[in-house]
């Protein structure tokens, strides 16, 4: 049995190189000397793609390919992903939807509270010594309206 290629279009987690590479024939596109030579001599070979926000699939690239059916976008946006060039030819897309999510929102109110209380500059007070000679105002405080 033939082993699945899979093409890797930039540099990402070496964890996830390795487990490509652990499962699949993985072809890694910055190492090719050419591109064009590269994807002439290996066509037939990818059926799936790899990329994130800096490189992922553009109409050219999945021209060249004529046995691909998957691209993955490791990342949550599709933008370097030609999507109408994926649908006309019924290549199927996948990417990592409200994986930051959480994060962000995290810190966007960690964010609102180091800015109403002042959390930085309160912080360089203390450090500078100047809390010995004043009192550092007051700040605002973080009220949900009802």
């Amino acid at each position: 049995m033939e082993t699945i290629g899979v093409l890797m279009t930039c540099p990402m987690y070496s964890y996830l190189e390795q487990e490509l590479e652990a499962r699949f024939n993985l072809f890694k596109l910055w190492q090719q000397p050419s591109k064009a030579d590269f994807l002439k001599t290996n066509q037939h070979k990818i059926k799936a793609i790899v990329g994130n926000t800096k490189i992922g699939a553009d109409a050219e690239l999945i021209d060249a390919l004529s046995k691909l059916e998957f691209v993955a976008s490791y990342s949550v946006g599709l933008d370097k992903i030609d999507l109408k060039k994926c649908e006309e030819k019924g290549i199927r897309v996948t990417n990592t939807p409200d994986v930051l999510t959480d994060d962000v929102a995290d810190l966007a109110i960690g964010l609102i509270l180091g800015v109403l209380r002042r959390i930085c500059a309160c912080d360089r007070h203390v450090r500078s010594g100047k809390w010995r000679e004043a009192d550092f105002k007051l700040t605002t405080k973080f009220e949900i309206a009802e």
